[in-house]
């Protein structure tokens, strides 16, 4: 097997033989933005080719953020459950989910399943769970017809662009997350937390950091406060990783927003983010951090087969609204537990 590249990613395309194959890699659009496209010439399963090159994958992984494994042979989900076997991924469950997706088996979903017409804004998944995945797959089975890109941004850069007096502010106070659960509002308490009783629940927020408030016997208000910046364990590298943004009610569409704060009140949405002493964010704070994210994404269009390996801890994503048809599904795994609870 020739030896593979062990310098810094430029933007010089280069080749690299694997034992049986020849793969091109590539940044997709340059200029240190991710990802970093592997692209195999000839017809190879991505598992083979992944099996012989765990070290390689590792080192694109932590510098670009994410990879886009493109012209291997399209095995739809066989193909992801292989390529998680092949990099020794120890997969994981969605907890405190917010929206529904259909579990496929093998600990493999739908990605969310939320109107089409409407966008998902970036995010770093579970990045409020105490535990949240360090690795996501995402596998094109059906390319969009039209749009359905699944934006990403590094948020090492997302950090960089956001002014230090605002860093400051948050970095002090961290943010609270408040949601409501009810059989009126999203996903209910025992859907979203994986549980059957009061009691498993209770046990759960008690060891998640999670503070619950019962309002009647199926509606549960829970409040967590979570830090906005976190440091990545093996590069070391800072990251803007929270859903304060995502989860602002100023995030919501305008005629969404107007009919849940209608019938439901501020205190009763069904999620809505603080400064992490109960200050509000003000929505034009909110605006600035969505701008630092618009201002390093990048949008590629899916093709039948690609595999989108993202380092969940480095690189946000999201979804494009679309139309026609669409299949993606996504697994995640590398558990890794929060240590910097005690910076707030």
């Amino acid at each position: 097997m020739e030896s593979m590249i062990k310098t810094k990613i430029t933007g010089k395309r280069r080749a690299i033989r694997s034992s049986t194959e020849l793969v091109k890699i590539e940044p997709l659009f340059g200029a240190g933005r991710p990802p970093i496209s592997v692209q195999c010439v000839e017809p190879l399963e991505l598992s083979t080719w992944a099996r012989e090159n765990l070290p390689l994958i590792e080192n694109l992984l932590h510098q670009s953020g994410a990879i886009l494994f493109r012209g291997f042979l399209p095995e739809g989900q066989n193909q992801m459950e292989k390529f998680n076997q092949a990099i020794n991924l120890e997969l994981m469950n969605y907890m405190e989910g917010a929206t529904p997706r259909k579990a496929l088996g093998n600990n493999v979903y739908t990605s969310t399943e939320f109107p089409p017409d409407q966008r998902i804004a970036l995010h770093n998944e579970n990045s409020y769970v105490m535990s949240w995945p360090m690795k996501l797959n995402f596998c094109c089975v059906v390319a969009p017809e039209d749009r359905g890109e699944t934006p990403i941004a590094d948020v090492r850069a997302v950090l960089a662009q956001i002014r230090p007096r605002l860093r400051k502010r948050f970095e002090e106070k961290g943010y609270m997350l408040v949601r409501n659960f009810s059989e009126h509002l999203g996903l209910p308490w025992r859907t979203s937390f994986k549980v059957s009783t009061r009691e498993e629940f209770e046990g759960y927020c008690r060891k998640a950091c999670v503070t619950a408030t019962w309002k009647d016997e199926d509606h549960v208000r829970t409040q967590q406060i979570r830090p906005v910046i976190a440091r990545h364990p093996r590069t070391h590298e800072e990251v803007w990783f929270n859903h304060a943004a995502f989860w602002h009610v100023s995030s919501l569409q305008p005629n969404v927003r107007e009919v849940l704060l209608r019938d439901y009140s501020e205190e009763g949405l069904p999620f809505n983010t603080y400064f992490g002493d109960g200050s509000r964010i003000e929505d034009e704070v909110v605006e600035e951090l969505r701008q630092a994210y618009n201002a390093e994404t990048v949008h590629f269009p899916w093709k039948n087969g690609d595999l989108l390996l993202v380092d969940n801890m480095l690189v946000a994503h999201g979804r494009s609204p679309y139309s026609g048809a669409r299949k993606i599904i996504v697994s995640m795994g590398e558990p890794y537990t929060r240590t910097d609870m005690g910076q707030n």
